[in-house]
């Protein structure tokens, strides 16, 4: 239990580094979280914060999704799926994708993949949607996505 409550009180300090603008600062403290599941959710919300500013954001998104994919099966899918919804809020669909590709769980990463391919088709870009659903791997989720493709265009 001591391991969560120190997490949990770097994460909060990490936080207010983070509302000062103080990345560099953030990340050093970041990687000190002993509790992985918290120092996951930290080094992701460093990342988004890091591409919100526009600024390089490359090492800490690395960071972040080594850190998830050493969590147990079920946290690494709920953790990386968070952090590639994430990146699909702010429209960084490569970047959304990039980390589905770490998402072992085949329905899941499939799901993440679709979920950019019908954001994309939105937005009218259906022929890179198409493309993206033609490679996803789960043959219900890509009948799901087709169906839902066709009602967007």
């Amino acid at each position: 239990m001591e391991v969560w409550y120190r997490s949990r009180a770097i994460y909060e300090a990490v936080m207010k580094l983070l509302n000062d603008s103080r990345y560099g600062e953030a990340v050093e403290m970041a990687e000190k979280i002993p509790d992985p599941r918290i120092k996951a959710k930290t080094l992701a919300k460093i990342t988004i914060e890091l591409a919100k500013k526009g600024r390089d954001y490359s090492d800490v998104l690395e960071k972040a999704i080594y850190t998830m994919v050493d969590l147990p099966r079920g946290e690494s899918t709920k953790a990386l799926m968070a952090l590639a919804f994430d990146f699909l809020e702010l429209g960084m669909y490569e970047e959304a994708l990039k980390v589905a590709d770490y998402i072992m769980d085949l329905p899941n990463k499939s799901k993440m993949q679709a979920e950019v391919a019908l954001k994309m088709a939105e937005e009218g870009k259906v022929g890179e949607a198409m493309k993206i659903i033609d490679n996803i791997l789960d043959d219900d989720v890509k009948t799901w996505a087709m169906s839902r493709i066709a009602t967007k265009v």
